[in-house]
């Protein structure tokens, strides 16, 4: 070894002694090296990133929903954790009747509602995708529902179904379209299609603004080029755009559904499930067993009833997106 060579070995050496004797006389210093090395492994940052998340879901939709199986298989009530009785909430309320009328009640009322929703959505969204005075505030108009509450809109309408004020009633009896006062919320019937028109008012404008941000890609050269060809304005709408919006109908369908699937807040104003539980729906009932009764097992077990229903049914459109997706 030549000197010079050994004296780069005996400085080397120096250095690193000079280096350990720092980082044992600051040892923050060298927690914080070791803290930036692993922060360079991709995999440890990914998971301290997704940490915050995994916890909140963790907290508020993993926790809840495996105490709820956990309570649908008890007989917990109001102050009793109960025993365990495994199946036996759920053939009791497969047996129940006002049960099974809530069942056909939530299929009834998220398939008329979702179709009202996407009907009149789509009428909106073709409408205010035409060029006319005042379309940037019709527009913003349309977020109007969402910013009031839910609870406040529906207490609006509960007062337009009152069988004693109501303005619907004092309307078409002035226009003589009637001769005696409609029990809106008072007749079984008439009680459940009041509950699905104020739910179609309220979901229509959701669909009209998705629907409308769906059709900003749209050429209109292609509709003039079939107007040109002859094609008829319901040909071009059928040949032409709904092809186009099919995969941003599907989304927004999804999300309609599973939001109507589980409604509570609506029909709980309107009605409270009455009259005579014609209007129950999954959710309500649940709170009516669980919250009201103090029979928290079998609220639990009415409220997870629609979870395989729901999965079903949600299972069948995402096939259904990626099959139009994959065409």
């Amino acid at each position: 070894m030549t000197p010079k060579s050994r004296s780069r070995v005996i400085a080397g050496g120096a250095g690193q002694a000079a280096e350990a004797a720092r980082l044992t006389a600051f040892p923050r210093e060298a927690t914080m090296g070791t803290v930036a090395r692993l922060l360079e492994d991709e995999r440890v940052l990914g998971a301290l990133l997704l940490l915050p998340t995994v916890v909140l879901l963790g907290l508020f939709i993993a926790y809840p929903f495996v105490k709820g199986v956990w309570l649908s298989l008890t007989s917990a009530t109001v102050g009793d954790h109960g025993q365990f009785v495994g199946l036996a909430n759920y053939v009791k309320i497969w047996n129940d009747s006002i049960f099974q009328r809530a069942a056909a009640n939530t299929f009834v009322y998220t398939g008329l509602a979702t179709i009202g929703k996407l009907a009149l959505g789509m009428w909106l969204a073709l409408l205010l995708n035409r060029h006319f005075r005042g379309k940037r505030l019709v527009r913003a108009s349309m977020l109007l529902p969402f910013i009031v509450p839910t609870v406040l809109s529906t207490f609006a309408w509960k007062w337009m179904f009152d069988p004693t004020f109501s303005v619907l009633n004092w309307s078409l009896y002035h226009l003589g379209f009637i001769q005696t006062r409609i029990g809106w919320l008072t007749d079984p019937t008439m009680a459940l299609g009041s509950v699905i028109l104020v739910n179609i008012w309220r979901g229509m404008r959701f669909y009209a603004i998705s629907l409308l941000a769906g059709l900003q890609p749209v050429n209109p050269e292609l509709h003039e080029a079939a107007a040109i060809d002859g094609a008829t304005g319901w040909q071009r709408f059928w040949r032409i755009t709904w092809p186009l919006l099919l995969p941003v109908t599907m989304v927004v369908t999804l999300f309609s559904v599973i939001q109507t699937f589980a409604d509570f807040q609506l029909v709980y104003v309107l009605t409270g499930g009455g009259p005579a539980n014609a209007t129950h729906l999954f959710a309500t009932y649940a709170y009516q067993i669980g919250i009201n009764t103090g029979l928290l097992g079998e609220g639990a077990a009415v409220s997870l009833a629609m979870f395989p229903m729901l999965f079903i049914i949600v299972v069948i459109q995402l096939w259904y997106i990626r099959r139009v997706e994959g065409a």
